[in-house]
């Protein structure tokens, strides 16, 4: 079945879904910061919490909007329609964009609300040194690379945990604690936390989050070729490989995938999002 969703509720969906992650994230910091001192233990139970949280958010809002929750995929899908693929034009990346941000903001607020704290108080840890740049454009590759390889060979069943497991993993081998979405990245700004990030450090990390994401783009060409368009079966460019098993009547890949979205009044296949267990 495919849900037809117009722009203004995919808007919604990106709106809602992102400031639910920023709870998630910023409120099982506040909390393991409270539970625990140990600084180990505490990202133990934030890595784990936003990790599962974050599937659920793809799940639950992919049907929808493809659930991107980050201008980088949102970017991504757009670029992908320039490419002759299938994506989001100039004016659906714009109300994305902006719903993921102010999404971003208010989760936080939120989040800093819910456990008795002063919201709308800017943080005031300072994350800089390229060390920790480096690390982000890995992060946000990465991502992106896991996103668009899956939808490639016709796994995009598995995006919502095989993202969540992504993040879990990045947060702890990644030095900059793998923010990897710009949105998110000012969002965490509000939060004087466990989580935060200082206004002055947004520049450079929300600059190598797109650096990172034009990594991720290339090495997913380089790897998997162009991708499978309106419908085709995932084989690469060049004719080889990349066979995807899927159902007839299915999209090629959700709207989840950097390289695709809904054309205006139409949602991707909901049975793409099932989780393949």
């Amino acid at each position: 079945m495919t849900a037809h969703t117009s722009l203004p509720r995919r808007a919604a969906a990106e709106l809602i879904g992102t400031a639910g992650l920023l709870v998630v994230v910023i409120g099982s910091g506040l909390k393991a910061a409270d539970l625990s001192p140990d600084t180990g233990v505490a990202l133990i139970a934030n890595s784990l919490v936003s990790a599962i949280g974050l599937g659920l958010i793809i799940t639950l809002f992919g049907p929808l909007s493809g659930a991107h929750l980050n201008p980088v995929v949102t970017l991504s899908s757009w670029w992908a329609r320039r490419t002759g693929g299938t994506g989001l034009d100039g004016r659906e990346v714009s109300v994305y964009v902006v719903a993921q941000t102010a999404g971003a903001i208010g989760g936080a607020v939120l989040a800093e609300a819910m456990f008795g704290r002063a919201p709308g108080t800017f943080a005031t840890q300072v994350r800089d040194g390229g060390h920790l740049l480096v690390g982000e454009v890995i992060a946000t590759a990465g991502l992106v690379l896991v996103i668009q390889g899956l939808g490639r060979i016709g796994r995009a069943g598995l995006i919502p945990v095989a993202v969540a497991a992504y993040i879990a993993a990045a947060i702890w081998f990644t030095s900059s604690g793998s923010f990897a979405n710009p949105a998110g990245t000012i969002g965490r700004s509000f939060s004087d936390s466990f989580t935060g990030i200082a206004p002055g450090s947004l520049p450079g990390f929300v600059a190598a989050q797109l650096a990172g994401g034009i990594l991720g783009l290339a090495l997913a060409a380089l790897l998997y070729g162009t991708g499978a368009k309106d419908g085709a079966s995932g084989r690469s460019e060049d004719g080889e490989g990349l066979e995807a098993e899927r159902d007839p009547g299915a999209a090629a890949v959700p709207a989840v995938l950097p390289g695709v979205a809904p054309a205006d009044g139409e949602g991707p296949d909901k049975a793409a999002y099932q989780t393949v267990g």
